[in-house]
């Protein structure tokens, strides 16, 4: 599994593409580009109903910004709409090359980057941790099968990095073949719509409008504009399509390829740690926002986009602070990056950690943790999204989570889902779900936000979204009940949760076509985070945090 929570209709393979292809286009009622804020009871759309509290509950009173990191590929700090809400390290001068505040970290003005070297270059790509952990042991006992005793905890680890490494590669080079042949006609298409169109990238609108006598041009027109109708995005251009397209192949092709080709050491070249040494953490620089920005992005605009300036977006909290911690390349992220990311953040005042990745093996989790306990003693909430494999977490373990090894849980950390919109259903089919591992379900699933270079914004799916849509509602609450303590912050998310308010009880489980389950049966709160009753349930509790983990910024502002 990559480490970004990605569009899911791209994750979903040559399955999607073949639907795509097969299956007629549906005209669907348009949906509020901030539809994840609104109500159904006033918009008919399953939002978070965020402002209606705003409205409702919280006008003209006082809050109090909150320190929010994200964890993730890294934030666009030129953004529009993100600029402002950054948090400026106040100990440090920035540019002066020296550790002002003497954290361990110079120059780190806006958060710090785990995947970067000394001479400022960042890790872009990576393996995934499956193909790590597979090669490891294959070096390590040159034949696992007949080196390991089958009673052994290591041949049960090996036997599941075969089930998920051997398997499917057979799958996946059929794939390839069949994707890479959709890429030729894609890339015939093109030529013959950019000799039709004189440009050279064009919309779905344009597409719509675009007539000829020409076979060749109709033929094209068609196999095209069905491609991006199927995202599901009206505003996706066909270059965007073809760029995602593209990262899609290469992602095939490595998995291909995966008992053939051992991972790449771009980590080793580029940050130069050892990342098998927990003790090694003096790496990495201060660019934070790196070469692979748009999912960290993507997410920071989710949780606090600036509220009511009149471009762009607002996000779900409207006095927030964003700590940026970049740990997450195109591939696996590393244990000992995540834990020290937590552990920075922490360390640095943030009260709530957004994690919008994750993986199947997790060779340090006791690094990570170690981490999430020390987070937990200092009331810092993690928020983390379930995953887009359509699986069922409570069987299929997703990492990081909040289960420890000497079998206690943490109770500072909740795990989301990701909900639709109600014009193709209520929960998103690719999302994860489990009855004792996911926590709550939120919207996930075309959620318009900032992207980087240029001020930008777009449309992004999957619980990478609806992670930090919870996110900002604790940021939300916390600034407006700063006295709450992580665990009471959990506690008001998942008790405020909502049955669908449409009244439907039974959804399509996700990673199937048909089947039906009880929603409730999907979450631990077997509901949709809800902001409105959020807010009214903090507000009939007493803070319990300790008065050394209170917020220490200082300045407030109306709601």
């Amino acid at each position: 599994m990559t480490l970004l929570r990605k569009e899911p209709w791209l994750l979903a393979g040559s399955m999607f593409f073949m639907a795509a292809l097969a299956s007629p286009i549906y005209a669907q009622r348009a949906v509020p580009r901030n539809w994840q804020l609104l109500s159904y009871d006033t918009d008919s759309v399953y939002g978070i109903g965020a402002e209606k509290a705003y409205q409702q509950l919280l006008k003209n009173k006082t809050s109090t910004p909150v320190l929010v990191a994200v964890i993730d590929s890294g934030i666009d700090t030129t953004h529009e709409d993100l600029k402002s809400i950054l948090w400026s390290n106040p100990g440090e001068i920035p540019g002066n090359g020296i550790d002002d505040d003497h954290n361990g970290f110079i120059d780190d003005v806006h958060g710090w980057n785990f995947l970067g070297s000394k001479d400022g270059k960042s890790l872009k790509e990576d393996s995934d941790e499956a193909t790590r952990e597979y090669f490891r042991l294959k070096q390590q006992y040159i034949n696992p099968d007949s080196a390991l005793t089958p009673s052994s905890p290591d041949y049960a680890y090996w036997k599941k990095l075969q089930d998920r490494i051997e398997k499917p590669v057979t799958q996946n080079k059929m794939t390839y073949k069949t994707m890479s042949k959709l890429q030729e006609n894609l890339n015939k298409c093109e030529s013959v719509l950019k000799g039709a169109l004189k440009k050279d990238d064009f919309t779905q609108a344009e597409l719509d409008s675009l007539s000829s006598p020409d076979n060749d041009v109709m033929i094209s027109r068609n196999f095209v504009q069905r491609l991006l109708q199927s995202t599901g995005d009206k505003d996706m251009t066909f270059q965007e399509f073809k760029n995602e397209f593209e990262e899609y192949l290469l992602d095939i092709k490595r998995k291909a390829e995966a008992t053939d080709v051992q991972p790449n050491e771009n980590r080793k070249a580029i940050v130069g740690d050892n990342f098998n040494d927990i003790r090694d953490n003096h790496y990495g620089n201060n660019d934070v926002m790196g070469t692979f920005a748009f999912h960290g992005t993507h997410v920071s605009g989710i949780i606090g986009a600036v509220r009511g300036n009149g471009i762009g977006i607002d996000g779900v909290a409207a006095n927030v602070r964003i700590m940026a911690v970049k740990v997450v390349p195109d591939g696996d992220e590393r244990d000992k990056d995540v834990a020290l990311g937590i552990r920075y953040a922490v360390d640095n005042g943030a009260r709530i950690i957004n994690m919008s990745f994750g993986k199947f093996f997790s060779p340090h989790k006791d690094w990570v943790d170690d981490a999430i306990r020390y987070a937990q003693s200092k009331g810092v909430l993690l928020i983390h999204a379930a995953g887009n494999e359509g699986s069922n977490n409570d069987s299929v373990p997703d990492y990081p989570n909040p289960d420890f090894a000497d079998h206690t849980r943490a109770n500072n950390f909740i795990t989301v889902g990701a909900s639709n919109n109600g014009v193709s259903g209520q929960v998103a089919g690719f999302s994860n779900y489990g009855k004792k591992e996911v926590d709550v379900f939120a919207p996930g699933v075309q959620i318009y936000s900032s992207i980087p270079e240029g001020n930008k914004y777009g449309n992004a799916s999957g619980t990478s979204m609806a992670s930090p849509v919870v996110t900002g509602l604790a940021a939300l609450i916390l600034s407006y009940f700063p006295d709450l303590s992580a665990e009471q912050l959990k506690y008001v998310i998942v008790k405020s949760s909502t049955p669908l308010p449409d009244g439907t009880t039974m959804v399509t489980k996700p990673g199937t076509q048909n089947d039906q389950v009880a929603f409730a049966d999907l979450s631990v709160s077997g509901g949709i985070v809800n902001a409105y009753e959020a807010v009214k349930l903090a507000s009939t509790l007493k803070g319990d945090r300790p008065k050394d983990q209170r917020i220490k910024l200082k300045r407030g502002k109306k709601g």
